[in-house]
């Protein structure tokens, strides 16, 4: 297994595995042609530095990828953090350690950037998410809140 940075030809299998689980099948278009949204979503991103999805690849498959963002700030001194969204691992391939190895490619890649500290969000009904990330090292410090405006893109309140 090794780790690269998404490209725009990447997009359709991250698509993928955004949408093969519970809850991303509510939220995710998966299907054939892929809705312009998600290459315009990610020509943004490829131009916004510090913001790129990195992905675990098998040979030449694409097996699990969240997205990295460095956020510069002012509190803290100036600290930067990295924000880790978006975290998929194909389903025939749990269980095998490539969670675990992605987050560490990407704290690695934070402790690099010379970020203070690596957060992340995850969705209250994620409990194998939870315990996945405690054991690595994560902790419920905060309690985040979100204002959601778009309710054709997204689900939840809106208002």
């Amino acid at each position: 297994m090794n780790f690269r940075k998404a490209r725009k030809e990447d997009v359709p299998a991250i698509v993928r595995l955004l949408a093969d689980d519970e809850l991303g099948s509510q939220r995710e278009r998966y299907e054939e042609p892929l809705p312009d949204e998600y290459d315009q979503a990610f020509e943004e991103m490829e131009a916004q530095t510090g913001n790129q999805i990195i992905l675990a690849m098998e040979d030449e498959n694409i097996i699990g990828c969240l997205q990295l963002t460095i956020i510069p700030g002012l509190a803290r001194l100036g600290m930067k953090r990295a924000q880790i969204e978006a975290v998929r691992i194909d389903k025939n391939f749990r269980g095998k350690g490539i969670g675990e190895a992605l987050f560490k490619e990407a704290i690695a890649i934070a402790k690099d950037e010379n970020c203070g500290l690596v957060q992340l969000t995850t969705d209250k009904l994620r409990n194998d998410a939870h315990r996945f990330y405690e054991r690595l090292g994560f902790s419920a410090s905060h309690e985040g809140m979100k204002l959601i405006f778009n309710t054709m893109q997204h689900t939840g309140a809106s208002i």
